[in-house]
């Protein structure tokens, strides 16, 4: 159950409405590391985590106050878009769409679709996508990228920042900053939280060290044209998790065999000059099992 009250977290008063800055706006709403996907993302996560106590506590306060933040920056984009289209920038092309959208720099859609309001949309008007949030269940790789999610978000916030002079926009995104500068270093401290709990080998992605490829897990293969990756800790001494010694391949060669398809199947009218050989029964839609049964619904004369 959510609650919901009239007052936002932190004021949201622009000094004058400024449509151009109101479509920039919005990639803090809608973009990939805007608030609804943290939102979405924190919300999914604490609904997903099957552990009771701090760590589900405190990614749920997260993701409702993130819930906030997206009504805080939708309400700014409102005001910023007060009287927009008919500013002096806009009135005398108003006549003409593309024009319009064009001089006075907003996103048609806020007038068009919204009604002069906020969008869930990017700076482009892109919608916002679901695929954009992670929640996999597993703690530690989903606070590692929260950790990231807040460095992007605060990163476009502080461009954002420099882009306006309206002083009232400035103070709301002087709030997002603490905001988000809190928000990474409480990810950062629960992961080391999770790890001195002992839940490490539970959370962190510990299991199959015995069936991976041990020689493979601590080298770092030199494949481009630069010449200093060899210089930093990623290269030489203890990683990270205190079980691999980091190694430097100056010259690694392929292990595989050269890249090939197999021959394409001839129904699907691929250009082959039959280097690859003849196309086995599997392209040629006669094999059995669930494949098998695809192609035949969808081709009753295979095979």
């Amino acid at each position: 159950m959510f609650r919901h009250t009239d007052h936002l977290q932190f004021d949201v008063k622009p000094e004058k409405p400024d449509p151009v800055y109101a479509r920039k706006l919005q990639e803090l709403i809608g973009g990939a590391y805007g608030e609804m996907t943290v939102t979405m993302q924190y919300l999914f996560q604490g609904w997903n985590c099957r552990m009771k106590g701090k760590y589900k506590d405190l990614i749920m306060d997260i993701a409702t106050e993130e819930i906030g933040h997206v009504e805080m920056i939708a309400t700014m984009v409102a005001r910023l878009l007060e009287g927009a289209p008919a500013t002096e920038s806009t009135k005398n092309a108003a006549a003409d769409p593309v024009v319009a959208a064009v001089l006075g720099g907003m996103d048609p859609q806020q007038a068009i679709v919204s009604g002069g309001g906020p969008t869930l949309a990017d700076s482009n008007g892109v919608p916002w996508n679901g695929r954009f949030i992670v929640a996999s269940g597993n703690l530690l790789a989903d606070f590692r990228a929260n950790v990231a999610a807040e460095a992007q978000g605060r990163v476009q916030t502080a461009r954002l920042w420099h882009m306006t002079d309206d002083p009232g926009v400035k103070n709301m995104l002087k709030f997002n900053l603490a905001r988000d500068t809190y928000h990474q270093n409480m990810w950062l401290a629960a992961i080391e939280e999770l790890q001195a709990d002992g839940l490490e080998g539970v959370v962190a992605p510990n299991d199959l060290f015995d069936e991976e490829y041990d020689e493979h897990a601590s080298t770092l293969w030199h494949l481009s044209d630069g010449t200093e990756s060899d210089k930093g800790r990623w290269a030489h001494g203890t990683a990270p998790d205190g079980r691999h010694e980091n190694r430097f391949l100056a010259d690694p060669q392929p292990l595989g065999n050269k890249q090939s398809g197999p021959p394409p199947d001839p129904k699907l009218y691929a250009t082959y000059d039959g280097g690859l050989g003849e196309p086995s029964n599997a392209a040629l839609g006669t094999e059995k099992g669930v494949m098998g049964k695809i192609k035949e619904t969808l081709d009753p004369d295979a095979g």
